[in-house]
C-alpha cells in the first residue's frame, strides 16, 4: 500500500514503507522526550511510538507538578498514515536530528500546551542492542540519544507554566525490543531478574562544558553492557565510553537512589567523575505506558482500538511510592529522576542537570557498590 513516505528516494527495501523488514509483533518505532525546570519541581515527558505489525499508533505525555504527576495515555490504529498525531498529541519534526514541536490539545485530560524542543548538541547512536534467549532473538534494535532545551509553555489543571530555555533531552529507537506488544512467550527455564540480580544506570547530562549520554546493564555476573559519548562543549571533541562504575545512595528501605556517582573510563584514556543528586519527584514510567502501562496493564504497542485515551493524576511525592486516585499504594521500579550533577573531567570541574534511570532488581549485583548514608 503506497503511502506519502514511498515519494521520497529513501527506500531501502524492494516494497513499500508501510511494511518493514521483520513481521516480528514486537517491531517499534519510538520518539521520547525529557523536559525538566532548572529546581526538578517540575518534569515533563513526551512519547509516541509506531508499531507496524501490531497496527498501533500510541503516545503520552506526562508532567510531575509539585510531587503530582498528571498522566496522558493514548492510542489509536495506525492505518499507515504517517502522521505522528495520536488523539491530542501532535509531534511534528521541524528539523531533522534538530528540533521539534511539541502540541497537546486541551480537553477533560486536562494537560495542553506548545513546547519548542531544540537540540544543543549532535545526536549520538549507541551501540547496537542484540540479546538472544535460548537461541531466540529477542532484542535486535538501535538507538541515538539528544541533549537539548526547551521553551514554551504547559497548562496542567489549569495552571500555566512557562517554559523558558529548560534542559531536555531525548532518545529515538527502533528495531526489536522485549515489552512491545505482545507478552513475551516462554521458551524455557529462566532465572528471573529478582533471582540474578539486575542494574540498570541511564544518564543524560550537560554541565557548562560537556554533555553526553551513559548507558550501563548488568545483570548477575553476565558481562555489562556499557555504551555512551561525551562531547566537549569548546572543541567538539567526541569521547567514547569504555567502561563505568557506580556508587549509589538509596532512601533507607528502598531502591531509590539519592545520590549517584559514576566513573567513566573513555577509549582514549581519559577519566570522569559524576556526582548526581535527586532533585524533585521521580517520573513513574507507567504513566507514560511504559512497564506494564496504560489502565489495561499491557503497556505499548497493544491494540486498543481506533481511537484510545485515558488520564489520571497520581501522587508521586514518596520517594519510591505511587499513590493511585483511589488511594492504594504501590512501589514501581521504572522510574525517571530529574538531578543536579557536578563533574570532574581529568581535574576540570563543572556543574550541570541531568535525566537518571537507575533501576535495582533482586540481589544486588556485583556491577554496583553502595555508599553509607550521610
Amino acid at each position: 500500500m503506497l503511502t506519502p513516505l514511498d515519494d521520497t528516494l529513501w527506500h531501502q527495501l524492494p516494497t513499500t514503507f508501510d511494511h518493514v523488514w521483520t513481521s516480528d509483533p514486537r517491531w517499534f518505532d519510538r520518539y521520547w522526550f525529557a523536559i525538566y525546570s532548572p529546581d526538578g519541581s517540575v518534569a515533563i515527558q513526551v512519547t509516541m511510538g509506531a508499531y507496524r505489525n501490531m497496527n498501533v499508533m500510541d503516545g503520552a505525555v506526562v508532567a510531575v507538578v509539585r510531587g503530582r504527576q498528571y498522566n496522558l495515555r493514548v492510542s489509536r490504529s495506525l492505518e499507515r498514515d504517517g502522521q505522528t498525531v495520536c488523539g491530542p498529541l501532535h509531534i511534528r519534526l521541524v528539523e531533522a536530528l534538530k528540533s521539534f514541536d511539541l502540541l497537546i490539545e486541551p480537553g477533560e485530560h486536562g494537560l495542553h500546551g506548545q513546547i519548542h524542543w531544540q537540540c544543543v548538541e549532535p545526536a549520538h547512536e549507541e551501540h547496537p542492542h542484540y540479546t538472544r534467549l535460548q537461541g531466540r532473538t529477542v532484542e535486535d534494535y538501535r538507538r541515538f540519544d539528544q541533549i537539548g532545551m526547551a521553551n514554551g509553555w504547559l497548562e496542567v489543571a489549569g495552571e500555566r507554566i512557562a517554559i523558558d530555555g529548560w534542559w531536555a533531552c531525548r532518545d529515538h529507537s527502533w528495531g526489536v525490543r522485549r515489552g512491545m506488544g505482545v507478552p513475551e512467550p516462554v521458551t524455557g527455564p529462566k532465572l528471573t531478574l529478582a533471582e540474578k540480580g539486575h542494574v540498570m544506570s541511564f544518564l543524560f547530562f550537560s554541565t557548562d562544558t560537556m554533555s553526553g549520554s551513559l548507558l550501563f546493564s548488568g545483570r548477575g555476573d553476565d558481562p555489562p553492557y556499557t555504551t555512551g559519548v561525551v562531547t566537549e562543549r569548546s572543541s567538539q571533541q567526541v569521547h567514547e565510553v569504555k567502561t563505568l562504575a557506580l556508587e549509589v545512595q538509596l532512601h533507607e528501605g528502598t531502591r531509590r537512589f539519592k545520590r549517584v556517582a559514576v566513573r567513566v573510563a573513555f577509549e582514549n584514556g581519559r577519566s570522569l567523575r559524576i556526582e548526581a543528586q535527586a532533585i524533585g519527584s521521580s517520573i513513574a514510567m507507567q504513566g507514560l505506558g511504559y512497564s506494564g502501562g496504560f489502565d489495561d496493564g499491557k503497556g505499548l504497542g497493544a491494540w486498543r482500538g481506533a481511537q484510545h485515551l485515558e488520564s489520571d493524576v497520581w501522587d508521586v511525592s514518596h520517594p519510591s511510592k505511587i499513590v493511585y486516585p483511589d488511594g492504594a499504594s504501590k512501589e514501581h521500579w521504572h522510574r525517571i529522576q530529574p538531578v543536579q550533577l557536578s563533574a570532574d573531567f581529568d581535574g576540570q570541574s563543572s556543574q550541570g542537570m541531568g535525566s537518571m534511570t537507575l533501576t535495582i532488581a533482586g540481589k544486588l549485583p556485583a556491577h554496583l557498590q553502595l555508599q553509607q548514608q550521610a
